[in-house]
């Protein structure tokens, strides 16, 4: 009893997937198969020191002394079992799972709540697959096996654990990459909560060029669900992410922790629309409301009400239990005519807002251009359209932050669209996002954001938008908590978003939580595998670990030449190799001086050359390089500087300095 796992222990729990059904068809086959799978894992636990201290029908309970061990005993078992020449009447596919944490040894036998926790991750699992808790993925992440690796699969509600775990799969190139989403929970872990997605409504016209139309009819309902108080929607950029793909129903709604979902369909020809909608409860794979409309255009607003008005209705009465029907039709109706501020009447200027909406999301020259052109034809025909105004509003900050448009310019012209929105529509969530980007990204007046966010989150407290933002001031004031705790609502409601999960692990390297930074850009890197940042953040990261060498070929993926650079130059200077550093910041200054001088002054605080770090920091003030709002919370620039009489007199200068007039409690 001396040798066994006692105080925080490692345990790893296994079972064979879909065994009861291979019983019933193939008992002689399982019954060989079993028996070598038994001496398998017996073998490898025991290997690596570990105590099988259970085992019932296919499943093992085994407890290590230590995480790497615990992994190391899991891999080999995993590679075995997958090299095994199992029947073909009885391939075995093995689950796995491994937490850490304080037990209870009592007569051989381990008792508390990490048995329940690990018992609950293996639940989630499927067959082949092996997964970590955060806590043993904590533990044994500088000490994997060879070639293995582990793969972050973002946070997920388990049975019985009262709030979302982190989750991570192991990875080894004998063993299979990819399976199905997690068996987590469907339902959102507040049960009293509706939850809904709405799906992009599949473009049924012969002109594909209307696709614009069923794009935005989805779009507008999910933006009137986010602002009825007691709805929880998952936010457009994650429920828009499966349009295409053709994933069923029951995998959408677990990958967005959702009970329920709204799908349909549009057909225009002319002016005549066709629309089918259809709300699902996935529990049950039931209809709970249906309809189809014949209208013309003329009535797409009433068409839009409705279906709004339906869902509403059905998702409190399917989930809430329904008071009266009178009352309820009522209380419904109010509700959306509330949530529809700021909404044009006529049509015409309603296609266009559409339009422009479309072409506003692709983030190019060209699109945006056309963008604005558009939002700008709605308002000649309505100039009292405010959500117009807001869209335009958000086209003219993308042009300042991406480079199409004069900084100053595009940021001018966002503030009089935003401020127009608001006078025409002063309860406009949309207005007051807008007004904070400006007054946060180009005034740096840190006090009017705060409180336009603020606003638009007791106007639509579901929009991910507004979480999203309010999570960045946060993150630039230093207040660290609420920023997390900010971006974790947002991730519930967009968690399929690569930029919301980059800006969590922005603030988690803000809070010197540099393992769960590293987790979270690998998984906005597993969303967007293509998107530009997430390798050179990760690099970056890496390198504050203290795993250079790791670092570098993570930067060599980098798409962003900026950032890429940056990483470069940071990383060469640890390495050793000043000319490749020296080469790496001549590339950022010699191609981006003009929009990335923040960038070059975090180079050159890293490599503590602070005179020069002060010269760029000062170009950066200078040209309002947004860059220069993260100074405070920049782990990069900070601790160089800080020490330097320099760095107070700028802070003030910016309004970050503790207890500054300017700066928000």
């Amino acid at each position: 009893m001396a040798d066994l796992p006692t105080g925080t222990v490692t345990l790893l729990f296994t079972d064979i997937e879909g065994s009861t059904q291979l019983w019933e068809a193939h008992a002689a086959a399982m019954r060989a198969a079993l028996a070598r799978h038994d001496a398998l894992l017996r073998h490898c636990i025991v290997d690596h020191g570990g105590h099988v201290f259970k085992t019932g029908g296919d499943a093992f309970c085994a407890a290590f002394h230590t995480a790497s061990d615990a992994v190391a005993a899991a891999l080999d078992a995993q590679r075995a079992l997958h090299r095994e020449p199992w029947p073909e009447a009885a391939k075995l596919r093995v689950r796995m799972a491994l937490h850490t944490g304080a037990v209870e040894l009592r007569e051989g036998d381990y008792f508390g709540a990490p048995l329940n926790k690990v018992a609950r991750l293996l639940a989630a699992g499927h067959g082949g697959q092996t997964l970590l808790s955060e806590s043993t993925h904590d533990l044994c992440r500088d000490h994997l096996p060879p070639l293995a690796g582990v793969k972050a699969l973002g946070s997920h509600g388990l049975k019985d654990v009262g709030r979302p775990e982190a989750v991570f799969q192991l990875t080894h190139p004998d063993l299979p990459q990819s399976f199905a989403p997690l068996k987590s929970q469907l339902a959102p872990a507040d049960k009293e909560t509706p939850s809904i997605a709405v799906l992009p409504f599949v473009n049924m016209s012969r002109d594909e060029e209307n696709e614009y139309f069923a794009d935005g009819l989805s779009e507008e309902l999910l933006n009137v669900l986010t602002k009825i108080r007691g709805l929880r929607v998952a936010s457009r950029t994650s429920a828009f992410s499966f349009k295409g793909k053709g994933v069923d129903i029951p995998t959408v709604a677990q990958k967005l922790n959702v009970a329920t979902v709204l799908e349909g369909s549009v057909r225009k020809s002319g002016k005549r629309v066709r629309i089918t909608a259809q709300l699902i409860e996935v529990s049950s794979d039931s209809h709970l409301w249906s309809e189809t409309y014949d209208r013309e255009l003329d009535d797409i607003f009433a068409v839009q009400d409705d279906i709004a008005q339906s869902v509403v209705k059905e998702l409190r009465a399917a989930l809430l239990g329904a008071a009266s029907e009178i009352a309820s039709d009522k209380a419904a109706a109010a509700d959306v005519r509330r949530a529809s501020t700021g909404r044009s009447d006529n049509p015409e200027a309603f296609q266009l807002y559409l339009q422009g909406k479309f072409y506003g999301e692709r983030l190019t020259q060209a699109d945006t251009d056309k963008a604005i052109e558009l939002f700008q034809q709605a308002l000649k025909i309505d100039p009292d359209f405010a959500l117009a105004w807001a869209g335009l509003s958000h086209v003219h900050q993308a042009q300042a932050g991406y480079g199409f448009a004069p900084i100053n310019e595009g940021y001018e012209r966002a503030r009089e669209a935003a401020q127009r929105a608001l006078r025409l529509a002063p309860d406009l969530a949309e207005g007051y996002i807008n007004l904070g980007v400006v007054q946060q990204a180009h005034d740096w007046n840190w006090t009017a954001a705060d409180a336009s966010f603020r606003r638009a989150l007791e106007l639509a407290p579901g929009n991910a938008n507004a979480l999203h933002v309010s999570a960045t001031l946060a993150r630039i004031l230093g207040r660290v908590d609420e920023g997390l705790e900010l971006i974790r609502r947002a991730i519930a409601l967009d968690p399929v978003s690569a930029s919301t999960h980059r800006q969590a692990a922005m603030i988690y390297v803000m809070a010197d939580r540099l393992d769960e930074a590293a987790a979270s850009f690998q998984l906005a890197l597993d969303l967007a595998p293509k998107a530009g940042l997430n390798h050179g953040f990760l690099a970056i990261t890496r390198l504050l670990q203290g795993r250079k060498h790791e670092a570098l070929p993570i930067a060599q993926a980098e798409s962003h030449d900026v950032f890429r650079n940056l990483a470069f130059a940071m990383i060469h200077h640890d390495l050793r190799h000043p000319a490749e550093s020296d080469a790496a910041l001549k590339a950022l200054i010699d191609g981006y001086a003009w929009t990335a001088a923040y960038q070059v002054a975090e180079a050159y605080a890293y490599r503590k050359e602070i005179d020069k770090a002060f010269e760029w920091l000062e170009r950066a003030y200078e040209h309002r390089d947004p860059g220069v709002t993260y100074s405070l919370a920049d782990m990069l620039l900070r601790p160089p500087l800080e020490a330097d009489p320099r760095w107070q007199p700028f802070l003030q200068r910016m309004n970050l300095a503790p207890s500054q007039p300017g700066t928000p409690p």
